[in-house]
């Protein structure tokens, strides 16, 4: 019996019966209140009051338990405000002063932790609206995508900041986002605009090649597609790897197919050699160096073999008269000999980049070419001069001859060396000026 007799003083000592009404003494700066009405006895109706006062507390330190255990204080301050209301309404007997007291703690409790997480998450937001701000002048779009998809998710989960602030603050982000998207737009439009420029300029010199590929102008034709090929590697821009490698296909096969016909057309010269005379031999040769300084524009691959066919056909052209004879084949292994250093110089730069990740500039390719050419340069220089001064010291002595003849022969090659090297020199540089 010591609980209800427990309740019972608790009830007597905060409410009092009046009449057949139960009352509820003043409390909270508030005047007495009827609470209920007595049905049976008056000491029933003040247990069952007290009771009920009993069931309202445990309400209160249920709530105020689970608040205390969680870490998201602040979704508790609705459930806490209206059980502080309602220790002004509730029809019960006991301490709701009490009751009111330990709501208005918590409620304070709460506001600090809200108070302080706004403020974290509006350094949070700070933080991710300066992050999405950074990408104004990216151009990595796929980076650039995935990162603003992973600030739109965090700036989700981030929780509110102080109400006047808000608005400012979804602004700034998404003004940050729309900006985002706008450059891409754009950025895609000039690309697709520029990829449609590039192919169109392709274009128009496959269907020059194509109009030349057929033609009988043999002597003047060469030139012509030299300059075609120049202009094909002057388009800069890029294109779909397929797309791009089938108009190269193409480009390609035009050339190809006059190179080809320019084969034939001197093999069918070949033929006549001696029979129409020293002439006649001197346009073929002649054709052959045409041919030859046209190599330097197709892949080196093609470049060396055609060469070498050159040559094998050179040796089955007829005598030229005179001095036209040592010109025309000076021109001719120069143009050789240009090729094979290129090819040489294209494997010593793949071999020396092989494996790094560095990305360089056209320029910066070009002048990569023509340091390397002034580095073999010297090189040939000092071999050049240590022959020469062997050369000098070699006695006159007849029996010298063969070895005298070996040195100058070698010392004539590193002249046409050194002499071909720098005019790649030359020709790169023009490549850089263009």
């Amino acid at each position: 019996m010591e609980q209800p007799n427990h309740l019972l003083a608790e009830a007597r000592r905060y409410g009092y019966i009046e009449g057949d009404q139960v009352w509820l003494r003043p409390v909270m700066s508030l005047p007495a209140r009827r609470v209920g009405q007595v049905k049976d006895s008056e000491e029933a109706a003040l247990l069952y009051f007290a009771q009920r006062f009993e069931t309202f507390r445990a309400k209160v330190d249920e709530l105020l338990l689970k608040m205390e255990e969680s870490e998201n204080k602040g979704s508790f301050l609705m459930k806490a405000l209206h059980l502080k209301e309602q220790t002004a309404l509730y029809d019960g007997l006991g301490d709701f002063a009490a009751l009111h007291r330990r709501l208005s703690e918590a409620e304070a409790d709460i506001n600090v932790t809200i108070s302080r997480n706004r403020e974290k998450n509006l350094a949070t937001k700070i933080s991710l609206i300066q992050e999405m701000e950074a990408l104004h002048d990216t151009i990595d779009w796929q980076a650039a995508g995935d990162q603003l998809k992973d600030l739109r998710q965090a700036w989700i989960k981030t929780g509110p900041v102080d109400k006047q602030l808000t608005e400012e603050l979804e602004a700034r982000f998404h003004e940050a986002v729309e900006e985002f998207f706008v450059r891409k737009k754009d950025f895609i439009a000039q690309k697709k605009a520029m990829t449609n420029r590039v192919y169109d300029k392709y274009k128009e010199l496959i269907h020059k090649s194509e109009a030349l590929q057929n033609t009988e102008d043999f002597d003047n034709t060469t030139a012509k597609l030299k300059q075609l090929q120049q202009e094909w590697k002057e388009v800069g821009g890029s294109l779909p790897r397929k797309q791009a490698n089938e108009l190269w296909t193409r480009f390609r096969a035009a050339h190809n197919h006059f190179f080809e016909r320019l084969k034939e057309h001197i093999n069918t010269k070949r033929v006549e050699t001696y029979a129409t005379g020293p002439d006649d031999n001197l346009s073929r040769k002649r054709a052959l160096v045409a041919e030859a300084d046209a190599l330097l524009v197709r892949p080196m691959n093609e470049a060396v073999a055609r060469a070498k066919e050159l040559q094998a056909a050179w040796k089955k052209v007829g005598p030229v008269r005179g001095e036209e004879s040592d010109r025309v084949w000076e021109q001719f292994i120069m143009a050789c000999d240009k090729v094979f250093e290129m090819s040489a110089l294209e494997h010593f730069i793949r071999k020396r980049q092989a494996g790094s990740t560095e990305t360089l500039t056209a320029e910066e390719q070009v002048n990569t070419r023509i340091q390397a050419l002034r580095d073999f340069i010297q090189s040939d220089q000092q071999e050049h001069l240590v022959l020469t001064e062997n050369l000098d010291k070699l006695s006159d002595s007849p029996g010298n001859d063969t070895f005298r003849t070996m040195l100058q022969g070698k010392v004539r090659a590193f002249d046409r060396k050194i002499r071909t090297k720098t005019e790649l020199i030359e020709i790169l540089r023009k490549r850089l000026a263009a």
